[in-house]
């Protein structure tokens, strides 16, 4: 299947419009835990749904050597690494610094949260426009394709000193939560930690100041985002998440042993296999930009399963929000490339997302009108 044909199956940009306007959520009442058959809302086209039972060989990296300096190790790192984002934009990585119990605990303490009582969740449901919050299938922003999934998200700030996320879970789930909340605020951390060590490794990919984008990121924002895939009787007709690329920078994510992440290269879907020692990797819309389209935002979607709930811990890193989006100029200057993306900051692009459009695989694409139209670019 082609990537043409991909996008032809795609319904060309998903705009807010009237027939998917943001609807009352609490209106709806999709218990995706309690359906016995598969409400039409949850239907994707045909298209979308081609399967494979091919697998990505993607990279595994070994962080280590690279962490500590080893110039073969390194020199290694950089040729998987640059290999896999010219491709797919997609690798993971071992021996990346997480505390293998931090991850256990992490995925212990949000299953408290997804079984609780579906008025206690929608008590403190993502607001419009927002991005922390319960969510059930975002069938408060769409009407059709719903995702067969539950998430529940918050930010992060980068040198967070007053303890964000302790002080969100206490205000929105109550004191109960308070030390799923620490959890929380330490997964993060450590999440934003290997951030930071993986736009080193991309920096040196590309042959440009290894503390460029590092740098860059250090005072950015994140989302951290626990996804809840129950089983579905129906599971060959809908998808845990569409096919789509990250408007966000990079995209860390440990998904449980049940599996379901798909990645599109070479024309076709590969699943990903889990590895509960791995990390996943991949590159999003932004990071694009900001290498000048090197790399590639990794076109990717999750499908679910018939028999076996699925749980994902999703990290997407994000500059500030006033920093300009540009590539480095010792990148530009040294290849003579002309520039593919003009300038925009992530509040531009998160306000295009969270308000204007359905993330899919031409985001960027159709950003870049808007905000020409809407009189926010940059000259």
């Amino acid at each position: 299947m082609s990537l043409s044909v991909l996008m032809e199956s795609t319904p060309s940009p998903i705009l807010l419009r009237p027939s998917i306007e943001p609807r009352d959520e609490t209106s709806i009442h999709f218990d995706l835990q309690k359906q016995s058959a598969l409400p039409t809302e949850f239907v994707w086209p045909r298209g979308d749904l081609v399967h494979t039972q091919d697998e990505l060989n993607e990279p595994l990296i070994d962080l280590q050597g690279f962490v500590k300096g080893d110039v073969e190790a390194t020199a290694h790192a950089v040729e998987l690494v640059r290999t896999a984002c010219s491709n797919h934009g997609f690798f993971q990585v071992t021996n990346h610094g997480v505390d293998s119990k931090l991850i256990r605990d992490a995925y212990r303490e949000i299953d408290a949260v997804f079984k609780l009582p579906l008025n206690k969740k929608l008590s403190f449901k993502r607001k419009p426009g927002g991005v922390s919050g319960y969510s059930a299938a975002h069938a408060d922003r769409y009407s059709s394709k719903l995702p067969w999934k539950e998430t529940f998200s918050f930010g992060y700030r980068g040198l967070d000193s007053d303890a964000s996320v302790v002080r969100y879970f206490r205000s929105a789930l109550g004191e109960d939560f308070e030390h799923t909340g620490w959890i929380y605020q330490k997964y993060c951390e450590s999440m934003r930690e290997l951030s930071l060590v993986i736009f080193e490794l991309l920096a040196v990919s590309l042959g440009i100041d290894r503390f460029h984008y590092r740098e860059f990121f250090e005072d950015g924002n994140s989302i951290m985002r626990c996804n809840y895939y129950p089983p579905c009787n129906n599971s060959g007709l809908t998808l845990g998440t569409g096919p789509h690329s990250d408007p966000t920078s990079l995209t860390i994510l440990h998904q449980d042993e049940v599996g379901g992440l798909e990645v599109f290269t070479n024309n076709k879907w590969h699943a990903v296999r889990p590895r509960q020692d791995a990390l996943v990797i991949n590159l999003g819309d932004t990071f694009m930009a900001l290498c000048n389209g090197r790399y590639k935002s990794c076109l990717h979607r999750a499908v679910v399963n018939r028999e076996r709930e699925r749980r994902s811990l999703v990290y997407f890193v994000c500059p500030k929000e006033d920093k300009v989006v540009r590539p480095p100029q010792d990148l530009m200057y040294r290849s003579g490339e002309t520039r593919e993306y003009p300038d925009f900051t992530w509040s531009d692009l998160l306000e295009f997302t969270q308000n204007h459009y359905r993330a899919d695989v031409a985001t960027l694409q159709s950003f870049f009108p808007w905000l020409q139209s809407s009189n926010q670019g940059f000259k």
